[in-house]
């Protein structure tokens, strides 16, 4: 990595959202924390973390959300039974992290998905940092994230994930407007020239939508601090980011792996099905459920 390009050492995790398209499955459990299989969705977000080289994870959460601090907390009495009982320590691994490695920061009002990377300004300071929206779920080898690392370690500046969409699905997300495309190492990099949040489909400027996973400069945190609103009366990330291409190196990533949108049910359902086909102690059983369901 070039010297004036600073490391990615720390990654923000906006969860405070109530997931009210859940209801009543999160009235007292956050969205978060519900299972794909036998891991909740916040930890597929923290490995893919782990597996790009951040260890520093900041969580801004809200009311009700203390499960997802204590998923990563010690649990003392569980260890110690399983201890007793002879049960291995290994799948709890993946829930260790490193002391001092996990802040946890409360939006107190939600006021939108830039307000709340926002509240994480004090922990991110004048560094670089990642942002994971844990409701996109990123299968893929390598990870989404390590992707983008290395991608980043060639070019610096901002980065954004995307994904083609069919046309009509655009006015549900942040849309790029593309530039200059290049393959580095195997990776499509294109330069973002716009961006729009959320455009009605006869006006949107392409079909690759902003996937959930960023890598921006720190500057983007001043221009959060206007609290300026923008689509829906919030505090949109999307509007911030725009206003720092031109100004700053900005391309998107596409993400070679798969996507699956967990803030919909129908999106658990197929993330659900999809990854027990591809674990092998489960796959056979979980086919044939299928076909008799069918």
């Amino acid at each position: 990595m070039p010297a004036e390009i600073k490391p990615i050492r720390t990654a923000v995790f906006p969860v405070a959202g109530m997931g009210t398209r859940f209801l009543p499955a999160t009235k007292a459990i956050p969205k978060e924390m519900l299972p794909i299989i036998d891991r909740p969705l916040i930890q597929y977000a923290v490995d893919e973390a782990r597996e790009a080289g951040i260890e520093q994870l900041v969580f801004v959460t809200g009311r009700g959300k203390t499960a997802i601090v204590e998923h990563f907390d010690h649990a003392f009495e569980l260890e110690a039974t399983m201890k007793s009982r002879a049960k291995t320590l290994e799948l709890l691994e993946p829930t260790r992290i490193r002391p001092g490695n996990l802040v946890a920061v409360r939006q107190q009002v939600p006021l939108g998905l830039g307000h709340a990377i926002w509240c994480a300004r004090a922990i991110v300071g004048n560094e670089p940092f990642a942002i994971f929206l844990p409701d996109e779920l990123m299968i893929g080898t390598p990870g989404c994230m390590r992707q983008m690392v290395d991608a980043y370690a060639h070019v610096g500046g901002n980065l954004i994930s995307v994904l083609e969409v069919p046309r009509e699905e655009v006015s549900s997300y942040g849309v790029i407007r593309p530039g200059a495309r290049r393959e580095i190492d195997g990776m499509t990099l294109t330069e973002v020239t716009g961006l729009v949040e959320k455009p009605n489909v006869a006006e949107a400027p392409s079909n690759l939508i902003v996937s959930g996973r960023y890598i921006l400069q720190p500057e983007v945190m001043h221009i959060l601090e206007r609290q300026e609103t923008g689509a829906g009366g919030e505090i949109q990330l999307t509007d911030a980011m725009a206003q720092m291409i031109g100004s700053q190196p900005f391309h998107a990533v596409a993400f070679a792996g798969k996507r699956y949108d967990c803030g919909s049910k129908v999106g658990f359902v197929e993330a659900t099905l999809a990854l027990a086909l591809a674990r092998p102690e489960m796959a056979a059983e979980v086919r044939a459920i299928m076909q008799r369901l069918l």
